[in-house]
């Protein structure tokens, strides 16, 4: 018999079982010494967000990433994290052709180590959606800012405000839910209206700008802890200052997520833009 201990990985059934009792906390990743820390800091979820195309590689935006560069990373965080559910972006130009390509480039992603994949995009999304979850790729659905968006978008602004974007933000999240997406991040969506989409989804939901009513909350790794130069989003707060270690931060952004200390009002954003 083995002497080797062994820890599983946090399956959905799990993550919906803890998100019965406290909120959920993830964090993006990008490599096997951070994933461990995370691990040993009580993450419940790792994201290899295509953000590392700005955080890593230095670009102005996330449209550079590919699918080589996610798979590498995410089969680095995989190796060094035992614990966390593994979520890998798909990027730019992977998976809006077809629902075939998508297939095609999440495949590649789950072999390298992901459990499930997040795409970007609203209710044109949801037949790529249910292609994939029909064919047992867990996907995890992204509505607000949508990153990838940023010059359609022209900049990265809150999404959500005005009644008619509001009505077409619910619609493309019940449609992505209905074609069985698992789990939702709302991103920059004023806190009114992030509120009323978790509370009428049954999926679970990951805020980051969005509302402490979320199922959990996700910053960018290099955010948290207070990493690099430039304007700071508002829903971003550094867990470095009082902190002796990185995995004191991470310690303390598990346990105010879990608690429900974050986001505080400070970090969200208000139904209309301030005068």
């Amino acid at each position: 018999m083995s002497s080797h201990s062994f820890t599983p990985r946090l399956t959905l059934h799990d993550l919906r079982k803890l998100a019965a009792t406290r909120k959920l906390a993830m964090l993006t990743c990008y490599d096997a010494g951070f994933a461990a820390t995370l691990d040993a800091a009580g993450v419940d979820l790792i994201l290899i967000g295509d953000s590392l195309g700005m955080v890593v590689q230095g670009h102005d935006s996330t449209l550079p990433v590919t699918v080589e560069h996610v798979a590498y990373h995410t089969a680095c965080v995989a190796r060094g994290a035992a614990r966390p559910w593994i979520v890998a972006d798909m990027p730019f130009g992977s998976f809006q052709a077809s629902p075939e390509q998508a297939y095609g480039n999440a495949v590649r992603l789950m072999q390298a180590g992901s459990q499930m994949v997040k795409i970007e995009g609203g209710a044109e999304m949801a037949p790529t959606v249910e292609f994939l979850v029909r064919r047992g790729i867990p996907v995890c659905a992204h509505v607000g800012l949508t990153p990838q968006h940023v010059n359609v978008f022209g900049g990265y602004r809150v999404q959500g405000r005005g009644a008619d974007a509001v009505n077409r933000l619910q619609a493309a999240a019940q449609s992505l839910q209905d074609a069985g997406a698992a789990m939702m991040v709302i991103e920059a969506v004023p806190e009114p209206v992030a509120r009323g989409l978790a509370q009428s989804l049954q999926l679970i939901t990951i805020g980051i700008g969005a509302s402490a009513a979320c199922t959990g909350q996700v910053l960018v790794l290099h955010d948290m802890l207070g990493a690099g130069t430039g304007r700071r989003p508002r829903f971003v707060k550094s867990f470095m200052a009082g902190a002796d270690s990185i995995e004191a931060a991470v310690r303390a952004y598990v346990a105010d997520v879990q608690a429900a200390r974050f986001p505080g009002p400070e970090h969200v954003y208000a139904e209309t833009p301030a005068a």
